[in-house]
């Protein structure tokens, strides 16, 4: 019964990959203008799509990204790529919290700055600098941006290790989650269809996974 029990979490757990990719992409569909336009960006931050964004979108989507790698890590974890998988796991937990943490910054203090500057308050640039563009949260948004790259790389090569058949699938976790990253940076209009994307090929995973890691007898029959 128990056994059971897990394989069915397990099954489920990868679900939250597809709803992650699916969030990444929604959360992305607009983007905050340019601080060197304040006016712009003091609107934006305001609004509820700003907010519902950060936390229904990107806090709710990094606890879901690090579920799907528990799922993943939990079927991969017998295998003969079972120190990447884990590894992968780890590095995963720890971007996705710092993700979090940089995104609820941007949810509880964007908004009370652009609301205080709308309202004809003085210095509000000067404060945004300070507080929610920062030195510390730009080293952690940087840092935890590059990590995620990292997290996805070495959890792709995991799950593209254990079977021919799940090749493509680890390939593209790996590069979607790269270019969804970089793409943020750089070609912000491809970023929501990158995320789109790998909520369709997790969504293949999701269904692939199981069988696959049953046929190569890395976990009993019954898990499957």
């Amino acid at each position: 019964m128990s056994t059971t029990t897990a394989a069915t979490a397990v099954r489920a757990g990868l679900w939250a990959l597809p709803v992650y990719g699916l969030l990444l992409g929604l959360s992305t569909v607009t983007h905050q203008p340019p601080v060197e336009d304040f006016d712009a960006y003091a609107r934006y931050v305001t609004t509820d799509v700003f907010l519902i964004s950060h936390l229904g979108a990107s806090i709710l989507g990094a606890g879901l990204a690090i579920l799907g790698a528990v799922a993943v890590t939990a079927l991969l974890v017998h295998g003969r790529a079972a120190r990447a998988a884990i590894i992968g796991l780890t590095l995963t937990t720890i971007t996705n919290v710092f993700m979090a943490s940089a995104f609820g910054s941007a949810a509880f203090v964007q908004p009370g700055i652009g609301r205080a500057h709308l309202d004809g308050i003085p210095g509000m640039p000067a404060l945004n600098a300070d507080t929610a563009y920062g030195p510390a949260l730009f080293a952690t948004a940087l840092g935890a941006t590059s990590m995620l790259i990292v997290s996805a790389i070495v959890l792709g090569s995991a799950i593209a290790r254990t079977s021919r058949q799940l090749r493509w699938y680890g390939i593209g976790y790996a590069v979607l989650v790269t270019v969804f990253a970089l793409s943020g940076f750089l070609l912000q209009p491809i970023q929501p269809w990158t995320g789109f994307a790998l909520a369709a090929v997790t969504a293949a995973l999701a269904l692939r996974l199981p069988k696959a890691v049953v046929a190569g007898a890395n976990l009993p029959a019954t898990a499957g």
